[in-house]
């Protein structure tokens, strides 16, 4: 990456679409191509009006990119929380009733995200150990698999509902012996047309979106086969989006608050779904995003809390999913070549002109290929380098990412995130953290004219790491950071990851940053930044 003192950045606002009018128009015009297919796929897969996909991601461009606090990624619907938005719709009575009640808690998380943000908890995401938000996004890949394997070989959405996802994986023999031939055709070729392209490593090839390439197959090879009036499928085998001139012609309101009084428990539980996981995942691609930018810009992550909020607040109202910034669209973003919040625009320009113009196009689209692009989308997410990567930092983070993943599939969301948050405490404590310290790190800074020494007299372990952090951020600019850890007995992969994290955005600004007393520890594995502990010193007695 280039150092930012040696490129001009982008200006922001009107001044910046001026400047860049051209990159931002074709970035956009590329996510959009991207968007369009998994916006209508995520809102099928989450039990909504397909076209409510396509109504997220044009509000989360052309309106919430005016309020966004970083500049490079794009909001939309995201595979992320199809579990939830499901599981909402079931839970609330299904159909038309479950989505209306939906709305609701979507509206009352996006009203909370945007107290998060005035609040300033864009540190959220630092609260959760990384092995339980891996196997949490893991098993929600695994949960998307689940159901869409079926719509894939031509199952009808009937035989599915209400299903859980360990039910769902049972059933796959079933429905191989029942697939529809020619559904299950389309469906695979565009799952191997997905998966080549992961592999193209031509750099031209490579920026030809795929689901491109997937719709320019799988529509011709709809109609050459005629799934679209064939016997028992004809009712699900084509997308049916629908005008949007109807959905809205008793007015912008969707939501229904009237039904939530007899499920209060219920919805104060999806309320808290919506806002935590959608945050954590928000921040997360925020943070990421900031790695990426080659202009070095670092994003205001409670002003894109409370930007996710309002958007959430507006989609929920007129009927559409909850948003988040979604990491794929935002890498294609950044390769595609934006340098400006005007691409996120953009894209929500292209896909409004698209719903307005393009409905009977989109109609074109088998059921089956959208199916397919979920599939590879929870494939990614769940991928097995993924537990070959938590094998490599230590068996402990194997055995919480594993943990969640069971937890989550086996209950929900919450309790498998908490089930893998409680594993981490006790594995902590097994290598020699003691309770006492467990939220609370001990420290002490010595401020000198030239350097800072932050001497740790606790453990550091992802519960008690944010107080350190809070401390870490206020130091002056500029000077050398002494971190003295010598009387931590543990320190945990999650506080090495933000360490080496503080590190890297300190020495960004000219500043140093050194660890002392890591020699006096044992790592738990051979993975650079594995949960360490204190040796044991042998006393030797004369």
């Amino acid at each position: 990456m280039l150092n930012n003192k040696l490129m001009q950045t982008p200006k922001d606002g009107f001044a910046g679409l001026k400047e860049n009018f051209a990159s931002e128009a074709v970035s956009g015009f590329m996510v959009f191509l991207l968007a369009l297919p998994l916006s209508i796929g995520i809102a099928k897969a989450s039990d909504f009006p397909p076209i409510f996909g396509l109504v997220t991601a044009i509000i989360g461009g052309i309106i919430v990119s005016f309020f966004s606090g970083s500049k490079i990624t794009i909001k939309g619907p995201a595979a992320g929380l199809i579990v939830i938005a499901s599981g909402a719709v079931s839970t609330f009575g299904g159909g038309e009733k479950g989505w209306h009640i939906t709305l609701a808690a979507i509206v009352v998380a996006g009203l909370l995200q945007v107290v998060f943000g005035v609040l300033k908890f864009g540190k959220l995401s630092d609260l959760f150990p990384g092995a339980a938000i891996h196997g949490m996004l893991a098993a929600i890949g695994i949960i998307i698999m689940s159901k869409q394997i079926h719509t894939l070989l031509g199952i009808p959405p009937s035989e599915l509902n209400g299903k859980e996802p360990l039910e769902l994986l049972a059933m796959i023999p079933q429905s191989l012996l029942h697939e529809n031939a020619h559904v299950t055709e389309i469906g695979i070729a565009c799952l191997l047309i997905l998966i080549a392209m992961s592999y193209v490593k031509n750099q031209k090839i490579k920026k030809i979106p795929a689901p491109l390439i997937v719709l320019a197959v799988a529509i011709p090879l709809g109609f050459a086969l005629h799934i679209k009036t064939e016997g028992s499928i004809a009712n699900f085998a084509l997308v049916k989006v629908g005008s949007i001139a109807a959905e809205f012609k008793n007015g912008f309101v969707n939501v229904d608050f009237s039904g939530i009084s007899g499920n209060i428990g219920t919805f104060i539980e999806y309320v808290v779904l919506f806002s935590l996981i959608g945050s954590i995942e928000s921040l997360l691609t925020v943070k990421a995003m900031d790695n990426l930018d080659r202009y070095e810009r670092k994003s205001d992550a409670n002003k894109d809390l409370w930007a996710i909020g309002i958007g959430n607040v507006l989609s929920g109202i007129v009927g559409g999913l909850p948003m988040i910034s979604e990491v794929a669209r935002s890498s294609a973003n950044i390769e595609y070549g934006a340098k400006t919040r005007w691409s996120n625009f953009f894209h929500g320009l292209f896909l409004l002109l698209a719903v307005l113009l393009a409905v009977p196009l989109i109609e074109m689209i088998p059921n089956t290929a959208l199916a397919a692009m979920l599939i590879f989308v929870g494939f990614r997410l769940a991928h097995p380098k993924a537990f070959k990567h938590m094998y490599h930092i230590g068996i402990d983070q194997l055995i919480i990412f594993c943990v969640t993943i069971f937890m989550t599939l086996a209950t929900d969301l919450l309790i498998g995130v908490g089930s893998g948050m409680f594993l981490e405490i006790i594995i902590n404590m097994f290598h020699g953290a003691r309770f006492k310290n467990m939220f609370r790190a001990k420290c002490n800074i010595i401020n000198g004219e030239h350097e800072v020494n932050v001497i740790i007299h606790s453990e550091l372990v992802f519960s008690n790491f944010l107080g350190l952090k809070n401390k870490l951020n206020e130091l002056p600019e500029g000077k050398k950071i002494m971190i003295h850890l010598t009387d931590s007995k543990v320190i945990d992969h999650s506080s090495l990851v933000a360490l080496g994290e503080f590190e890297k955005n300190y020495e960004r600004k000219n500043g140093k940053v050194i660890l002392i007393g890591l020699g006096e520890h044992t790592k738990v594995s051979h993975h650079p930044q594995s949960t360490v502990k204190k040796k044991n010193k042998m006393v030797i007695q004369e």
